[in-house]
């Protein structure tokens, strides 16, 4: 983003916002970016259009705490009695019908009208279901779904068996759990039914309350069913047994559950969402996990929820679409309501039942499951009418307003975050966009989208280019600093070395760009200790601690990619003959003495604990003082910190004078050649450094240090440790 604002040059033009009245026409971002004044009219329109929305809400359905409670009201309801309700919006549909193993399935191809529903104002269809008995007459684990006469653009009326799209039991498969099958369709039995579920209640504890909200973020991004290195799909109890002390032992204290949203297809890494009030049966019961959710809790671990708003499955027999036999539905229209790239539908924003379905789901994964935000997949693609193909974002602020915008999208995600953050203080919202739009990351008082925090797209896509095109000695260290400081002012930053899309195939994790063969022959410490894997441990190490100090206000690690892992990940699907192998995280590894993975693992625990000390990722951002292009040496310095990067290949530096601006006596407090870190250890433990009083790179003191080649430390003043 060549036009965006960093802190520092921000800091030069801008007063403390808080000290001036904030405008109440949403361009109150003005005074965090003056340069946003031309757009002020396309600010203007996205909140007056927002608070004509809450207004309407307010006026028509009690304002958007009880609006996002249609999970409440929508679907299939078991009342105190026992008798079961049901609701959906079908406003095509010409009859609907309950059916299920109660009354069965084929009931209505045999002619019989069993449990007709009635239509209502605005297309809302109902029935009650009388309990037998004082019990409900669809019994626990038995199938239900809703059969459907629909025109629509169709030509003739057909009969259509859907499942409840409100529907927050659990999922399964009749014809068992297939992850290859084709998520474009299914032959015959391979179709997913709503299965009610009781839950019992008895068997989650939910004696845990939600953490407060961590004044650093550091972010375990998991997928439950690739957390074994065993060939199958993980469960939730496995991952609250096996991975949960292990991300706590790390340092993480904040989890992102990937893939939990209910879908047909494994392979699509939980992006073509089927039902998304549901959580995935593969992994296990819904109470499994809860349990999981209330156990991380227990141990002061917020767990946050990889939310898919922005498009959804085309299935149309266990999906949204075609729901009463029209294309619109949910979606919008024709080629608007297709996303061709994934081919996914697209909602519609705009549509007041639309905002209720969707701030009703997110609702809904807060309060049964407890969940403490969610990180928003394909931002760009919400925000866009392109979607952002094509478009490769200069950082030209024309980019982010105009025609090309999507301002019912925009308006929507203003509402859900301001839903979630009146509701619920303590939530977090993470959103993926990589076009840079501005105010994403300012509240909805100020005109802003009103997220927490924002991914920092650009650093992993550096370090991949540089590894497949540039030597070592070509590193840029002005374009290294200058990529992990580029930032809005005001706007917090997730920042991360590689997220799941390194990891996935096609590409490659950064220690398999660094080491490539020789992980699977040279990662043993009774081998020799090569130049290449000599390279890639350093590298790895230096690459993730320059990204966590210098990068943002959050930090995130894809699980696996801490210690190394040594493979891509590929989901079992028809070009891989449905294979587990790559489908899995080997945990085995880092628990391995004798294998080198244990350094890099040991090596990552030691960040995260090292910043939840200092907490240098809710400091001011870091002042720069050295970019030496010819030594290949930044220094910089971060929350009381002086962090020193030696990225010279080849050259190791003696008594290398270093700028900082406190004065005192300084120690290693990070080192990314300890011998424990699979280093050489060649600054000894316990050095003192002592300052001299004399101005050196704009500092007012410096020491000299020892900086070997390709190694990395952080100091500390004596008095801190």
């Amino acid at each position: 983003m060549t036009s965006a604002l960093n802190q520092e040059s921000a800091n030069s033009v801008l007063g403390n916002p808080s000290d001036s009245k904030i405008p109440a026409d949403g361009t109150g971002v003005l005074q965090l970016d003056p340069w946003l004044e031309p757009f002020k009219d396309a600010l203007k329109s996205r909140y007056s259009k927002a608070q004509q929305w809450i207004k309407t809400i307010n006026d028509t359905e009690g304002g958007l705490e009880q609006f996002s409670r249609g999970y409440e009201k929508m679907g299939f309801q078991v009342l105190d009695n026992g008798d079961i309700t049901y609701k959906e919006w079908a406003p095509n549909a010409m009859r609907a019908y309950v059916i299920g193993d109660f009354s069965m399935l084929d009931a209505v191809q045999q002619g019989i009208e069993a449990n007709p529903m009635t239509r209502g104002d605005y297309g809302m269809w109902h029935i009650t279901i009388p309990a037998k008995d004082g019990q409900p007459a669809v019994p626990h684990n038995s199938k239900i779904k809703v059969s459907q006469n629909a025109v629509a653009k169709r030509a003739v009326a057909t009969i259509d068996e859907m499942v409840d799209l409100y529907g927050d039991s659990n999922i399964w498969r009749t014809a068992g759990a297939n992850p290859s099958l084709d998520h474009k369709g299914y032959p015959g039995s391979d179709i997913f039914h709503l299965l009610r579920w009781e839950l019992l209640e008895s068997t989650v504890s939910r004696k845990n309350p939600r953490p407060p909200k961590p004044a650093s973020v550091r972010i375990y991004e998991a997928h439950v069913g690739i957390s074994s290195p065993e060939l199958k799909i993980a469960s939730y109890k496995e991952f609250t047994k096996n991975m949960l002390p292990r991300i706590k032992n790390l340092g993480y204290n904040v989890i992102q559950l990937m893939a939990v949203m209910e879908h047909a297809y494994y392979a699509s890494f939980g992006y073509q969402v089927n039902s998304f009030f549901a959580a995935s049966s593969r992994y296990g019961t819904p109470e499994d996990l809860k349990e999981l959710i209330d156990t991380a809790h227990g141990m002061g671990v917020m767990v946050l929820l990889d939310m898919v708003h922005s498009h959804a499955s085309k299935n149309v027999l266990d999906g949204l679409n075609e729901f009463d036999g029209t294309d619109h539905l949910y979606f919008h229209s024709g080629a608007r309501g297709r996303h061709e790239q994934w081919d996914s539908k697209l909602f519609n924003y705009g549509s007041h039942e639309v905002l209720r379905f969707l701030l009703s789901n997110l609702r809904f994964w807060m309060e049964e499951y407890k969940f403490d935000g969610f990180r928003f997949d394909g931002v760009t693609s919400m925000l866009y009418l392109h979607h952002g193909i094509g478009s490769g974002f200069s950082g030209g602020y024309h980019e982010y307003f105009g025609s090309s915008v999507d301002e019912e999208a925009v308006v929507y995600m203003m509402l859900a975050n301001e839903m979630l953050h009146t509701l619920y203080p303590s939530c977090i919202t993470i959103a993926e966009d990589v076009s840079g739009m501005p105010a994403l990351c300012v509240s909805l008082s100020l005109g802003g989208i009103g997220f927490d925090y924002r991914l920092a797209m650009a650093i992993p896509d550096l370090y991949i280019k540089w590894l497949k095109e540039k030597e070592d000695s070509e590193w840029d260290m002005g374009a290294l600093t200058h990529t992990l400081i580029n930032r809005r002012y005001g706007e917090k930053t997730i920042a991360y070395a590689e997220s799941h899309d390194q990891a996935l195939v096609g590409d490659k994790s950064l220690l398999f760009w660094l080491c490539d063969k020789e992980l699977y022959t040279n990662m043993s410490k009774m081998t020799d200790f090569t130049p290449i894997i000599e390279r890639g441990l350093s590298l790895h190490k230096m690459i993730r601690l320059v990204t966590h100090g210098l990068g943002g206000e959050g930090y995130l690690n894809f699980e696996g990619n801490e210690f190394g892992h040594p493979e891509w990940l590929d989901f079992p699907r028809d070009g891989n003959d449905n294979s587990f192998w790559y489908a899995r995280r080997q945990f085995n590894l880092p628990d391995d003495d004798l294998l080198r993975y244990k350094f890099l693992n040991d090596f990552d625990a030691k960040m995260q604990w090292t910043e939840e000390k200092y907490g240098w990722l809710h400091s001011p951002q870091a002042y720069v003082s050295l970019k030496n292009e010819k030594d290949k040496v930044i220094v910089f310095e971060r929350a009381g910190l002086l962090w020193i990067f030696n990225f010279n290949p080849s050259q190791s530096f003696t008594d290398y004078r270093v700028g900082v601006e406190a004065a005192g006596t300084y120690q290693i407090v990070v080192d990314t050649d300890d011998l424990d870190f699979g280093g050489f250890g060649r600054n000894a433990k316990g050095t003192r450094f002592f300052t001299t009083p004399f101005q050196w790179n704009k500092r007012k003191n410096y020491i000299e240090v020892y900086l070997p080649a390709r190694t990395a430390v952080v100091l500390a003043l004596e008095q801190t440790l």
